[in-house]
């Protein structure tokens, strides 16, 4: 079946043209995972487990002819992005945030993958607070899926690891030495209060709860949050909002 033509919205926009060219479903999800490295189909389709095999064709072709990816020639069945493709890396960086805002509760049959873990880490770093802080290496294990965070200074480099890891690109900190290492055990709503601030009832080690610490202690668990965080967006306060509206009548 030939890929269907982009849909116009019938505007010269920089935003209309971006959204014709990766604004369909599962899209974005797809350059996600492939920020974190070059994916075979067969691995696209197992990190989107609920994509229609049709429709994960579709977007390939489609963003091929976009000139967002590329077959990888290497790699039997690869695909990676193109620099078009990972300048994308800000925009889907800023919708992990964003999102963090009306995460809520994981509904049946959600899961974290590898990859989306990885792209969530990034979007929590904070370079600046990481900075002062001595390199260290955070492990996290959610349900059967694990990621290395490794920090130093401002520079951090993330992967998955593990017996079901995918291959990755040489680390990009190969040669550091982490002076501590921090491994947890996390449940999926027990990542997202970790990371979101929130300080609820704690054990005896003194992590949340959804929290288990494997290694290390709790000063590397608050090392954890002080390097890794989203800030929820809050809703303007009502009182607030209708006094800026009073002052905008006035004037």
């Amino acid at each position: 079946m030939a890929t269907r033509a982009a849909r116009g919205f019938g505007q010269y926009s920089g935003v209309a043209r971006a959204l014709e060219r990766v604004g369909d479903r599962w899209a974005l999800l797809i350059v996600r995972d492939l920020l974190v490295g070059p994916r075979r189909y067969g691995d696209l389709k197992a990190g989107l487990p609920r994509i229609p095999t049709n429709i994960l064709s579709d977007r390939l072709k489609e963003l091929q002819e976009a000139g967002v990816i590329r077959r990888v020639p290497t790699v039997r069945g690869g695909y990676e992005l193109t620099e078009l493709g990972r300048a994308l890396q800000p925009v889907v960086v800023a919708l992990e945030r964003w999102g963090w805002s009306t995460l809520g509760e994981p509904a049946d049959g959600e899961l974290v993958t590898a990859d989306a873990l990885v792209i969530a880490l990034g979007a929590a770093f904070r370079p600046d607070a990481a900075a002062a802080l001595p390199p260290t290496e955070y492990v996290l294990h959610v349900a059967d899926i694990s990621v290395s965070a490794i920090v130093a200074g401002r520079e951090l480099d993330v992967a998955p690891v593990g017996p079901g890891a995918l291959p990755q690109p040489r680390r990009a900190i190969p040669d550091l030495a982490p002076e501590a290492v921090l491994e947890l055990a996390v449940a999926p709503t027990g990542f997202r209060d970790l990371v979101s601030g929130v300080r609820g009832a704690v054990s005896v080690k003194g992590a949340p709860a959804g929290v288990t610490i494997l290694d290390g202690g709790s000063a590397l668990l608050e090392r954890f949050r002080l390097t890794f965080r989203i800030d929820p967006i809050d809703p303007p306060d009502a009182s607030t909002a209708h006094g800026a509206a009073d002052e905008a009548s006035v004037a």
